[in-house]
């Protein structure tokens, strides 16, 4: 994943299909509530766009970077939140042009930005190629609870391959957040597109193996539905620890979503 071009281009099209889902809505109903408590629509779309302004600052202005850091070290409880109370106060409309505008600007410094290029982020320098990849990852589990909150089932699509390779990128950061070791042993994992082509990470001959279908595991991974709820498998110890405890985003443990059962 070296060439940012692929990620930047699905990037662009995962928001335009987010854009168009909450650009069809009534203005009622961006005050929805979504699965993360306290977030609305609007609560969404508005991370969305402080996140992409942080990448945007990441990419363009290190020094305005390192001083939106210091911002969030001062208040790391609470500046997330703050982020998005703030641009979800704004009228819907508002708030739609805010993000499209930061979006367009971010892809237009990502495709600009030098093929070896590092660039600061919360957790370790990111390339272009992983910065593109982390916004999309968000768009679409962000996208996820808004379509949630309204209703609507979206198509999976294989742009859904950025976000399991992350999934799969980020075992040893799930293992460390919650203070345990990880495995020193590769992880078999694969998984089905929606297109029906096979995805495949890591040794054909792995002990432990997470096998099923590639919608759930990214669901898994951005901790949009609960493991009981989906089609994965874990073969071997270690793999069903990891299927409990992925994470593929930044930040401390998350306290993802509870089966379904559990909300009736």
């Amino acid at each position: 994943m070296s060439d940012p071009t692929s990620v930047i281009d699905d990037l662009r099209e995962e928001s335009e299909e987010l854009d168009r889902l909450v650009a069809g809505s009534a203005v009622r109903r961006w005050s929805l509530a979504t699965p993360a408590p306290g977030w609305t629509v609007a609560h969404q779309i508005a991370h969305l766009a402080w996140t992409d302004r942080s990448a945007l600052l990441a990419v363009t202005d290190a020094d305005g970077f390192r001083a939106l850091v210091e911002k969030a070290l001062a208040a790391p409880g609470s500046f997330v939140d703050e982020g998005a109370e703030e641009g979800a106060a704004l009228p819907p409309a508002e708030l739609l042009t805010r993000w499209r505008d930061g979006r367009t600007a971010l892809e237009k410094a990502l495709r600009a930005a030098p093929a070896k290029a590092r660039f600061p982020w919360y957790g370790p320098p990111m390339s272009a190629v992983s910065m593109a990849t982390a916004r999309l990852m968000e768009t679409w589990a962000h996208g996820q609870d808004v379509a949630d909150a309204l209703g609507v089932v979206r198509p999976p699509t294989d742009r859904l391959r950025h976000v399991a390779w992350l999934g799969v990128r980020t075992r040893d950061f799930a293992y460390g957040v919650h203070g345990l070791t990880p495995p020193a042993d590769p992880f078999r994992v694969e998984l089905r597109a929606p297109s029906g082509d096979l995805w495949t990470y890591g040794p054909e001959d792995a002990a432990q193996r997470v096998t099923g279908p590639a919608l759930d595991f990214c669901l898994l991974v951005t901790q949009r539905a609960h493991r009981t709820d989906l089609a994965l498998r874990a073969d071997g110890p270690d793999a069903g620890r990891w299927l409990d405890i992925a994470q593929a985003f930044a930040g401390p443990p998350g306290g993802g979503r509870p089966p379904k059962g559990a909300l009736s």
